[in-house]
């Protein structure tokens, strides 16, 4: 401790003194005077820190990180662009796999704290002294993020997740496009490699077309085990992803209701056949994809909307309905402070490609209740069978903001006709499963799903109400079968009223009124 404060004396002296080090001359410096300060002053502190941080114990590594990451917030608008990667080389060393602990007690600890630690410190200098850094460390960023998303953590797991949303939201506007092209591309590899295949096709041991765990699930894939499991349909809270990186952290977002000590599978192990070691791996492998994919549904809606807004727009729309006024229009104040408006429809309707085969995927697990039986009775999640509806209901409602916002948008004219046709299928397809539920929890948590839907179906021109009012009548008829609640019974009243005047069936109140007085 005492030498790390030694060597945060010896920045201010080396910001107090650059001259002396521009001066000084030595037979073996082949340097050019304007890098010295860097190569005699800098670099040396920065690397003895780094040196603490790799090889001490928890409490002087987080004093160490804590000094390194202060001294860049102080006096890197003094370090040239180059000096940068040349520290940055450095402080990544912190993530690599063939320096971490090989015991994974340890292992788990050191991606849990100084991990976790040096990824928001990372992300804060970032948005800092972006202008610099944009060109040098935006891209080994990216890589760095979807690394922690594919480690044995679940919190590590969930700040890439954070950090990825935090460094978009705060330095989206000055993104390029070439810039927001990575961006979306970071989060269509994020889902893509964790969406939990293995979830529909495993087998119980000694039954037909069994997973020969070995086989099947590469030493690769068994390396992304999580450390804590989940409940799967558990909610994540917003977050306040507008302040400092270092004050922002995964416990913004709700943690796991059945999350558990990271040594449970250590410790069950020991009493089970190498089989079911390496099956209670595989599940807590696919765990951690789970919350990867609610995390990053979650961080899309953020990016595009700004946090919070589409929780605040949810409950507008009860409202309005519960006062059976949904001729307002819904404002939400914070509506223009996310990225939509900065964002391609290309790169858009990639992110929505994401959503939709995350949706799909969900929806197929949930509907598969022989599989989530096998599952649940060889011990994966919980108490209960598990499902997958916070995936399912939270990605198709981030579709439909995304799609009815483009539609809405005469900035996106040109694009329309791919918006509506998507819109058309999507919210078809939505209503047809939503008939097939039998559970009425199920139905439940589709409540306000169906709110938004037709919320924003209700306020779109005559002209649109009708292309979709004909696509969804004879499917909204049969929902009035179900047990609904008042809400939803109040908006489809006035889904039904609207069809009568638009198709003529009938004549509006005004209308009658008008009628009488001639």
């Amino acid at each position: 401790m005492e030498a790390i404060r030694l060597i945060r004396h010896c920045a201010k002296y080396v910001s107090d003194r650059p001259q002396a080090f521009k001066d000084y001359t030595s037979d073996d410096m082949n340097v050019a005077p304007e890098d010295r300060v860097w190569v005699r002053g800098w670099f040396p502190i920065l690397f003895e820190l780094s040196c603490i941080i790799n090889r001490c114990k928890l409490d002087v590594r987080t004093r160490g990180l804590t000094v390194m990451f202060e001294i860049m917030k102080t006096y890197g608008h003094t370090y040239e662009k180059h000096w940068w990667q040349d520290l940055f080389r450095i402080v990544f060393r912190i993530f690599d796999n063939m320096k971490l602990p090989e015991q994974q007690t340890e292992k788990a600890e050191w991606m849990t704290t100084t991990c976790n630690h040096a990824l928001y410190a990372i992300c804060d200098v970032f948005t800092q002294y972006s202008e610099a850094l944009n060109d040098v460390l935006l891209d080994d960023i990216f890589s760095q993020l979807y690394w922690c998303v594919q480690q044995d953590n679940e919190q590590l797991a969930r700040s890439g997740t954070n950090c990825l949303e935090n460094v978009v939201i705060l330095n989206g506007e000055k993104f390029t496009l070439e810039i927001w092209d990575k961006t979306c591309n970071c989060m269509l590899d994020i889902f893509k490699t964790t969406i939990p295949h293995a979830l529909l096709t495993w087998r119980p041991a000694g039954t037909e077309s069994e997973p020969v765990l070995q086989g099947d699930v590469p030493d690769k894939q068994l390396d992304s085990i999580s450390q804590k499991s989940v409940d799967l349909h558990v909610c994540s809270d917003d977050q306040q992803s507008i302040s400092s990186a270092e004050k922002i952290s995964f416990e913004n977002r709700q943690p796991s209701q059945f999350s558990v000590g990271s040594g449970i599978y250590e410790e069950a192990s020991k009493n089970r056949t190498p089989t079911k070691v390496q099956e209670q791996k595989l599940f807590a492998a696919l765990l951690i994809k789970c919350v990867v994919q609610l995390e990053l549904i979650q961080t899309i809606d953020n990016i595009v909307f700004f946090p919070a807004t589409s929780k605040k727009e949810d409950a507008e729309n009860l409202a309005a309905a519960q006062r059976d006024t949904l001729d307002a229009e819904v404002h939400i104040e914070t509506q223009d402070q996310g990225m939509y408006r900065y964002l391609t429809a290309q790169q858009l309707f990639k992110l929505l490609d994401c959503l939709q085969e995350s949706h799909r995927f969900a929806k197929a697990f949930n509907s598969s209740n022989e599989q989530r039986t096998a599952l649940w009775k060889a011990g994966f999640k919980g108490k209960s069978k598990p499902n997958l509806l916070k995936q399912e209901t939270s990605s198709l409602a981030c579709v439909l903001r995304i799609l009815f916002r483009m539609y809405t948008d005469n900035n996106r004219s040109d694009a329309w006709e791919e918006v509506q046709q998507r819109l058309l299928n999507v919210c078809r397809d939505a209503i047809s499963y939503f008939l097939t539920l039998t559970s009425e929890s199920h139905r439940e948590a589709w409540t306000s799903l169906l709110l938004l839907f037709l919320t924003k179906v209700l306020k779109i021109s005559d002209d649109r109400f009708k292309a979709h009012a004909s696509r969804y009548y004879p499917l909204l008829c049969e929902i009035m079968q179900f047990d609904l609640i008042p809400e939803l019974r109040a908006v489809l009243r006035k889904f039904y009223l609207r069809i009568g005047i638009v198709f003529k069936i009938s004549h509006s109140s005004e209308q009658e009124h008008g009628a009488g007085k001639e």
